[in-house]
Order: structure tokens, then sequence, then C-alpha cells
């Protein structure tokens, strides 16, 4: 039996060095294993991966007032719009009645980012008098591509059942004549109609680019803005900035988790040296979690995790301290440990559930950042109780049953 739980420890102890080694530097006999969630990459923040941060202001315009219709309706469209560029993790957000809060991560072009999210994209058809025939409103659907023959960029245009019937009169009506296509208000093509048009599609060319052609077809299918939108704030986060930011986060944590896992050892001996293995279970179950909800990763968020861990170690020196007054009033380890799990249970579960009271008040009252700091607390908090109070306990068992360390002072009595 006594074997048993060495063989036990020594498995533990030789499994969490070989994750934790993985998490802490994905080695390449890892990186193929796709069900290993700690080889995988958490996903950075703005502050940590850098970007654009924006807060943009609605405007009443003697063509549209704003109203929470037409808010909700610009909130939707920004979605789009930037959705279909491939920012990964957006941040977009009401903020009082006028306001809307954007934050995109890891693009290479923030200032052409912005231009382009709150660009008008009013699409028209108009004759040679000026009368409009079609516009955006009566658009399906918007796809850049080349033509077939020529390989010229162009985006090709689908227009709805309404829109189809106008420009197929429209087109009829105007043979031999141009019919203009004009994006906010700047004319892109002149084409003089050689038949009418009945199937409902038409297409623009004389773009320079397949990304200029994928950038007009991106704002056409999304619409227009509602509301004009102006910026009123814009704060721009470098990459190398960002970089430093999350060199500088890492080191702390690491020195910090060092100077954490020395002092319980020397300080608590034996259950020091169990508390460090649950602490770093502890930590890769956090991370694993944060991986697992495609959690973004913030400075605010890193300084919940943090916290969360000094907490977990709090835990443990709060059950340690009344595991060591048992073992001096002449109880045996065993018992020593029930009653110190016992007697510390309540405090330490008094000071988790009011930190985690904290943490929901944070992120129901917070901005996207204190919601992030909320978030991380809060799941380090409910890990925490876990290893502490499970995990720990467990593995102290372990140990007392294998007989080895018999002498209570190399459990810190």
């Amino acid at each position: 039996m006594r074997w048993s739980k060495i063989l036990t420890l020594v498995i533990i102890v030789l499994v969490v060095i070989s994750v934790g080694l993985t998490a802490a530097a994905p080695l390449p006999i890892f990186k193929n294993i796709s069900w290993l969630p700690w080889g995988k990459e958490i996903i950075l923040g703005l502050d940590l991966r850098g970007g654009v941060h924006v807060v943009l202001e609605a405007k009443d315009t003697p063509t549209s007032k704003v109203t929470e219709d037409s808010m909700k309706k610009a909130v939707a469209v920004l979605e789009n719009r930037i959705n279909q560029t491939g920012v990964t993790e957006p941040v977009i957000q009401r903020q009082g009645e006028r306001r809307i809060i954007v934050e995109l991560a890891g693009i290479k072009d923030p200032e052409k980012a912005v231009r382009e999210m709150i660009k008008p994209a009013y699409l028209e058809f108009k004759t040679e008098d000026g009368k409009t025939i079609v516009t955006g409103a009566d658009l399906k659907d918007a796809l850049e591509g080349r033509d077939p023959n020529s390989g010229q960029v162009e985006v090709d245009l689908t227009f709805t059942a309404a829109g189809t019937r106008k420009f197929a009169q429209a087109t009829a009506a105007n043979v031999g004549k141009p019919i203009g296509i004009y994006l906010d208000g700047r004319l892109l093509q002149n084409p003089v109609v050689q038949e009418p048009i009945t199937n409902g599609k038409a297409r623009i060319t004389g773009y320079e680019s397949l990304e200029e052609a994928h950038t007009i077809a991106i704002l056409l299918r999304s619409g227009a803005l509602p509301v004009q939108l102006d910026v009123m704030e814009k704060r721009t986060v470098g990459p190398q900035l960002g970089q430093d930011s999350l060199d500088r986060s890492i080191n702390a944590g690491i020195v910090g988790l060092i100077a954490i896992l020395v002092f319980m050892i020397v300080y608590y001996r034996v259950p020091g040296a169990i508390a460090d293995l649950a602490l770093i279970i502890y930590a890769l179950i956090v991370l694993g979690i944060f991986i697992g909800i495609h959690a973004t990763m913030t400075l605010p968020g890193i300084a919940g995790f943090l916290l969360s861990l000094g907490i977990a170690v709090d835990a443990n020196v709060i059950i340690f301290e009344r595991i060591k007054e048992e073992l001096r009033s002449g109880k045996s380890i065993r018992s020593a440990i029930d009653a110190g799990f016992k007697r510390g249970f309540v405090a330490v579960f008094d000071a988790n559930v009011t930190t985690l009271i904290a943490a929901v008040v944070l992120y129901y009252f917070g901005t996207s950042m204190i919601r992030g700091f909320a978030v991380t607390l809060s799941i380090g908090i409910m890990a925490s109780m876990f290893t502490a109070i499970t995990m720990t306990r467990w593995m102290l068992h372990l140990a007392a049953g294998t007989n080895l360390v018999k002498n209570v002072k190399y459990y810190g009595a």
C-alpha cells in the first residue's frame, strides 16, 4: 500500500512537470497534439498585441436623427464590417445613448481600419440627367473578383427582386446612354448601356488591386450607416509596446511564482512542497479554462490571474497554520491534516466568497478592461478553491500514508 502511494505521488510530479514545461514553452513533440490545450496560444488583447481603441459618437444630421433604433443598427453595421475584415475578437459596445466603443487588436494599419469602419458607403446608380435609379438599399450581395477573360479586378453586384425590376426598367429606357455608378458621391464608372440588363447583376471595375475591391465589397454588403459617426477619441497601441508589456508581465509572473514556491517549501516543508505541486496544477487548470472559453487576455486579465494565484497561496497558508497548531497539540500527522482542513475551511471559504462577490460587482458595473480582470479573478478563485481544499488535502494524505517523513518538524511544526 505504501509503495502504491509513493508511485502515485511520483506519477503526479512527473505529469505536472511535463505538462508545465509544455505550457511554459511548447516543445515540438507536443505542438501537433490537438487535445493538449496548453500547446495552443491564448488570444491576446489590444494592450498586449497592439491595435486601436476608438470612441465613436453619433451626430444628428438634417437627414437622420439619432434614436435608439438607429444606434442598434449602427452597432450591427459596424460588427458586420469588422467581422468581414477578419479581425479576431473585436470589442464593440455601447456607451451611453450616443457613443460606441470599438477595440481592434492585431491590425497592421489602425488609421485605415478606422476610416473604413465609419465610411458611409452610399452606392447609387444615376442616369445621365442625375436621376437615381437604384441604391445600396436595393443591393443583395457584392463580391470582389476578376474578369475571367481580361483578368481585370471588379466588384460583382447582385440586386434584390425590387432592385432587379428597377434596374431592368432603367437600362431598357437608357440603351445607348451612360448610367453612372457613384460611391459616396464619387463617380466610379460611367458605362454606356448596350442592352437591357434583366438578370439583376452588374459589375464595377476600375480598381487597382483585389484588396481595394475587397474593401469596397465589404462596405457595400454591410450597408450604409444609419447615422453619422464622428471619432471622439482614438488610442493606438503599437505591436512593440504591446509585446514589451507582455514580456514584462510574464517576467514578473515567473519571478513571483518562483519566490512563492521557494517560500512555501522553506517555511512549510512537506506541506509546502505539496502546495507548490497543487499550485502548478491550479495554474494549468486556469490556463486550460482560458483557452477553452476563448478568453482574450489583457493586462488587467493577467493582473486578475496573478491576484488569484496569491489568493490560492493564502488559502494554503491558512490551512497549514491550522495543521501546525494541531501537530503542536500532540495529534498525529493524519489527524492534524484532517483537523487543520476542517478548521481552516470556514476562513478560506469566507475569504474567497467575499472576493468573488467583489469580482461579480466589478464585472457588472465595469467596462471591457475591468470585466477582463473580474473574469480572470473569478475563474482563478473557483479553481483555487478546488486545488486548495481537494487536491492539496488528497496529496497530503498520500504523503502521510507513505511513512517516508514521520517527524512533525518536516510538516512545519
